[in-house]
């Protein structure tokens, strides 16, 4: 359930691509060689000399100002949340060990001075999404707070690029957990101070791929 799409893979070039890439070198590095076998050039120019140690090379920059260090533990925003229904925070238990059935993503969503948090909580035996939440960290108190809650079966929340993206798979009568009919993707954004519904994608998937639904070749029956 928690992976909710199909990849395609993707190769690099061959041998023959690094070969062509070879001899392009080779073409471009003799025409740039005078009649002599060497390079024929002047003095170096100044604007094309390597700049000074004075001038600061900026960084990179995230844009937000976040950390890796300001994440919050989702366990403990769940078990304080208020907004939670009572089935979820007793499905928020170690399924062995110290491990939890509950996936977290930290960034920007609201705009606010800290990372918001996208936690998804699922089923111990096969990972089928019960409920997704965001918390923002806002108040006078700056304490993180539920902003979004969906606790419908088969949800899972991400973040892309600044929206929040809400997956629900579908189910017909019949469908194996790891073969739904389909599946509704919901993208929010923040607005003012709630998330407000931007788009909407509906995907029904194929019942003859990956369930068993193809044929396999006919058994011919025994001859007499």
């Amino acid at each position: 359930m928690r992976g909710l799409g199909r990849r395609s893979g993707t190769s690099g070039g061959g041998p023959a691509a690094i070969a062509a890439l070879a001899a392009a070198g080779l073409f471009l590095t003799a025409c740039s060689t005078g009649g002599t076998g060497s390079r024929d050039e002047g003095a170096a120019r100044a604007d094309a000399s390597t700049p000074s140690s004075s001038v600061a090379s900026p960084g990179p920059s995230t844009g937000t100002g976040y950390t890796s260090t300001d994440r919050p533990d989702p366990i403990a925003l769940l078990k304080a949340d208020p907004k939670i229904g009572n089935r979820i925070k007793e499905s928020v238990k170690p399924c062995s060990a110290d491990t939890y059935p509950v996936d977290a993503s930290y960034g920007n969503l609201t705009g606010g001075a800290a990372p918001d948090v996208v936690v998804n909580v699922m089923t111990c035996g096969d990972a089928v999404g019960i409920g997704t939440y965001v918390y923002r960290k806002a108040g006078a108190d700056q304490e993180y707070a539920n902003v979004f809650k969906a606790e419908d079966a088969a949800v899972y929340a991400t973040i892309d690029r600044g929206d929040l993206i809400v997956t629900k798979q579908i189910y017909a009568k019949g469908d194996p957990v790891a073969y739904p009919s389909g599946e509704d993707v919901l993208t929010y954004r923040w607005a003012g101070n709630k998330f407000t519904q931007h788009d909407w994608v509906h995907n029904e998937f194929s019942k003859a791929v990956g369930d068993g639904g193809i044929d396999g070749p006919a058994t011919a029956a025994p001859s007499n």
